[in-house]
């Protein structure tokens, strides 16, 4: 007994063990990341430009410097140092003129600030062979990938760094990067805040202030709450799954299922402000709600209205369809939203919807209303069902008659054998029918039948 007990417990800690591991795979337990900050220098010949008291290069080192000493301090991150313009002069007019100067590595500040003061202005401002040439920077994609770019001026050398900027975010090699201005023309904004997240440092102070807004966006926490509001803007909606999907590729960042706590609130959600993301609410059909302003180091709440309400679909009486459902469209669309079978109940966005019912002949019922929080329920009367005991070969259809006798076909009967039995809705109903022993066209056969609800009408095929 005492080796059937040790073993039962040795089982209990296993699954113990493996109970925890499971809880590794949750989003919030996910180790945090490696951040990789890669600082773009420009060192044209017009960082040599003069600058308050100084020159533009000089008080871009310093502060630069300044702020590589200060990230000694936070764990899980690396810097590395890119500049371009700085070897060769203007009169070389050389466009690949940019290198890495200091690669990613821990504790390397001290080389950082060293190159910084070897680096002299010369040459052009080839930014989009850098931004190129950066993407080998970071070791991997596994990582934050951020970079700074600090620049005087724009593209020189004839390339686009918006589309290359674009690019490389798709491929995810770096987040949305950080462009500082120093110096430039207000017009010029436009140019370089498609690159990325522009700041204009139009003055020493300014700039300082912005270096350091930056790290705290790149590297403090930023959490979200999403409600779901209903037709009064209540945050009463939850229970359901949630997408953040990254803007530019459209891949899933994070998937969630809505949850409120016990005092009604929404979650606090941690996500990755350098992303940008369209949320998806999952209700049917979807919320989408694209292009969300996060604020980095910040909580912010996403209110996104969902109202919903519920449709039930009812029989009465027995089905002898088997399992029937009914196509659900959007009021006026001629898409499938979904294919509700008949017996339960789902949940939609509030509005009005078109069922098309999948009985025999089928059944449209147009501008179904489901309002918030309540339940549209839809039956339909119980079909009847027609037999046609014949055994013959031939080609005939079944039409259903409107109140001015039009027909409309329903369906076909079988070549090789007529005999069937079929479920049909109640009403009027015509057979059109020919054997196929028959010579000419004269001998169809047409007979007009009626279906009732529960009950059996028997049409047999004459021989002719």
């Amino acid at each position: 007994m005492a080796h059937w007990r040790n073993f039962m417990l040795a089982a209990l800690a296993l699954l113990l063990i493996f109970s925890a591991s499971g809880e590794a795979f949750c989003q919030d337990n996910k180790p945090q990341a490696k951040t990789r900050i890669l600082f773009l220098l420009d060192a044209s010949g017009s960082m040599l430009a003069k600058w308050e008291d100084s020159d533009r290069m000089t008080v871009a080192k310093k502060l630069l410097a300044e702020l590589v000493d200060s990230l000694d301090h936070y764990e899980n991150l690396d810097v590395a140092l890119r500049v371009y313009g700085h070897q060769f002069g203007r009169e070389r007019n050389d466009c690949e003129d940019t290198k890495l100067e200091v690669p990613f590595a821990a504790e390397n500040t001290a080389a950082i600030k060293k190159k910084l003061e070897q680096i002299v202005p010369r040459g052009n401002t080839p930014i989009t062979y850098s931004l190129q040439q950066s993407a080998g920077d970071f070791p991997d994609d596994k990582a934050r990938n951020v970079v700074v770019l600090i620049t005087d001026g724009l593209e020189s050398c004839g390339g686009d760094p918006c589309a290359t900027s674009l690019a490389l975010q798709k491929k995810r090699i770096f987040l949305r990067p950080f462009v500082i201005g120093i110096g430039i023309d207000p017009n010029y904004t436009q140019q370089l805040s498609c690159i990325g997240k522009y700041f204009n440092a139009s003055d020493v102070q300014t700039f300082e202030h912005i270096l350091s807004e930056i790290i705290t966006q790149a590297l403090s926490q930023t959490t979200v709450s999403v409600e779901l509001l209903d037709e009064r803007g209540q945050a009463v909606e939850s229970n359901v799954n949630m997408t953040f999907l990254h803007s530019l590729t459209g891949q899933p960042a994070y998937n969630y299922v809505h949850y409120k706590n016990g005092q009604g609130k929404a979650d606090i959600l941690d996500v990755d402000a350098l992303q940008p993301y369209d949320l998806v609410v999952n209700t049917t059909p979807p919320v989408v709600q694209r292009d969300l302003q996060i604020q980095p180091g910040k909580h912010n709440v996403i209110q996104v209205k969902s109202p919903q309400g519920e449709l039930h679909l009812r029989q009465d009486g027995p089905s002898p369809y088997g399992t029937l459902a009914a196509i659900v469209r959007q009021e006026g669309s001629p898409q499938t939203l979904h294919v509700q079978a008949f017996g339960e109940r789902q949940k939609y966005l509030a509005g009005k919807y078109d069922l098309e019912v999948l009985t025999l002949p089928r059944i449209y019922l147009n501008d179904v209303e489901i309002k918030q929080g309540q339940t549209n329920t839809v039956s339909i009367p119980p079909p009847g069902q027609l037999s046609i005991p014949s055994r013959v070969q031939g080609y005939g259809s079944i039409y259903s008659l409107d109140e001015n006798k039009k027909q409309l076909w329903v369906c076909n009967l079988p070549e090789e054998n007529s005999s069937v039995t079929l479920a049909l809705q109640p009403g009027d109903y015509r057979l059109v029918y020919r054997m196929k022993t028959a010579q000419a066209s004269k001998f169809t056969d047409v007979q007009d039948f009626t279906i009732r609800s529960g009950a059996t009408t028997t049409v047999k095929i004459f021989n002719r």
